[in-house]
């Protein structure tokens, strides 16, 4: 069989400095796009929620959103329900900018997606989505497991 995930982590590769490039002239590296995507879905999210949906440790949430919130893209607040929670909040820069991602990450697929018939993209999204979901689902099990031995 050949190998899954290398052709994912090298595809992923790829997307990241293809997204550096272009992202850059906005003052953004190529991972924090989903960190404003993300916001700009779900104004006042907190940083845990943020952390678990896209998989990122909440060392590394808070310290990207540190960058952010520095240069000018989000506002972090305490939240009133809960003083221990962070609510993460979009700025007009950072609304402004998300249309713009969109079309990147857009552009992106299209690109990738070019050569393929329709059948074949429908096909392969479905694929994907599956192998996605069951990872995140394997994921969550180990996670859930280490949580059960504590």
């Amino acid at each position: 069989m050949k190998p899954l995930m290398k052709y994912i982590g090298r595809t992923e590769r790829c997307a990241v400095l293809y997204r550096d490039e272009i992202l850059s002239s906005y003052g953004l590296n190529g991972h924090q796009h989903t960190y404003i995507i993300n916001i700009c879905q779900n104004p006042g999210i907190s940083q845990d929620r943020l952390a678990k949906i896209i998989f990122v440790n909440k060392s590394n949430v808070a310290r990207q959103l540190t960058l952010l919130e520095a240069n000018g893209f989000v506002l972090r607040k305490t939240s009133e329900a809960n003083r221990r929670q962070m609510e993460v909040y979009p700025t007009e820069k950072c609304l402004t900018l998300y249309p713009i991602i969109m079309d990147i990450l857009g552009d992106w697929n299209k690109y990738l997606l070019d050569e393929f018939t329709d059948e074949e993209k429908s096909a392969l999204l479905d694929m994907m989505e599956k192998v996605m979901l069951r990872a995140a689902k394997k994921l969550e099990n180990t996670l859930s497991k280490e949580t059960d031995n504590e």
